[in-house]
């Protein structure tokens, strides 16, 4: 409650300290009081001018801390929060700049688990094929495709699923890169400025973009195919089933140059490949030691 005098607008709670309220400048106390000369509302100015300077600074102050508040939140949601990640950019880009599994929410709906390669060609990669000691059984049927297999942590298929949700409608465009290493050590890869693969409707068929790398172009070939296991024969070979043929599942046509879910047969082998097969880079009869492929958004610049 606000009390009108000497020409001030005095809070009530400073009447309370005024040990004679009613006669305040030899008159009743009211909206009405002017008189300039009393000294008691002199006093009552200068308690009026002080307390609306302090709630001014007062004020003042809570602005600029909800300013730095929220400007912290924000570095916070930034550079710390990983909660909202979509792929392993954005956990790269959150701080966490080491290899190993995350947990990603692309579309924002549905986490799950991924292995984020921070590491190679700068980071940022999210790996959803592994191949490293044969110790995981890739001649499997369409669910197993479907929803993924293995360890994250050693040899593992991701899940065509998981593979439609992070490269259609994700809000970013995906390239792939497929990294191969020999028996000696010897690598090479190849990449491609653009990967996904559609839903199941559509049997999660394969688009692929322009090929650049040193280990050849063995996968081209199988561009716009739809994925074909053991149990569902989706290919272009007429009569027979390509992945029972070469125990694999795959983007298969009629029937493959590239095959890197095959048996892990570690180098040179006499069967015709049916290994981890990379046609352009050392054949059918040579089946990698070891097979990663791997997605990141285009145009990403590590910072």
């Amino acid at each position: 409650m606000w009390w009108r005098c000497c020409s001030a607008f005095v809070p009530f709670w400073i009447l309370l300290f005024l040990s004679d309220v009613p006669t305040v400048c030899g008159k009743a106390l009211s909206r009405k009081t002017t008189n300039q000369s009393c000294s008691m509302c002199q006093l009552l100015n200068i308690l009026v001018y002080n307390q609306t300077n302090l709630d001014a600074k007062l004020d003042s102050i809570s602005r600029q801390n909800k300013k730095l508040e929220a400007k912290i939140n924000l570095l916070l949601k930034g550079r710390n929060n990983c909660s909202q990640a979509r792929d392993c950019v954005d956990i790269y880009d959150c701080g966490q700049k080491a290899s190993g599994v995350y947990t990603v929410r692309p579309r924002g709906k549905q986490p799950f688990d991924v292995f984020c390669d921070q590491i190679t060609d700068s980071g940022g990669w999210t790996v959803f094929q592994k191949r490293v000691d044969g110790s995981v059984d890739f001649y499997r049927g369409w669910h197993d495709y479907k929803v993924g297999f293995g360890n994250l942590k050693n040899e593992f298929w991701l899940g065509l699923d998981k593979l439609n949700r992070l490269t259609i409608n994700n809000k970013k465009r995906y390239k792939l890169r497929v990294d191969l290493e020999d028996t000696s050590g010897n690598t090479a890869y190849a990449s491609y400025n653009y990967f996904g693969v559609s839903s199941e409707k559509t049997n999660y068929k394969l688009s692929l973009g322009t090929y650049y790398g040193n280990a050849g172009d063995s996968l081209s070939y199988h561009k716009s195919r739809p994925f074909s296991t053991k149990d569902r024969d989706n290919d272009g070979q007429s009569g027979s089933n390509c992945a029972v043929t070469y125990h694999s599942g795959w983007w298969f046509h009629a029937c493959h140059t590239s095959g890197l879910n095959g048996a892990y047969l570690h180098g040179s082998h006499s069967s015709l490949a049916n290994g981890i097969n990379w046609k352009s880079w050392k054949g059918y009869n040579y089946s990698a030691r070891r097979s990663e492929m791997k997605i990141r958004p285009v145009g990403w610049i590590p910072s």
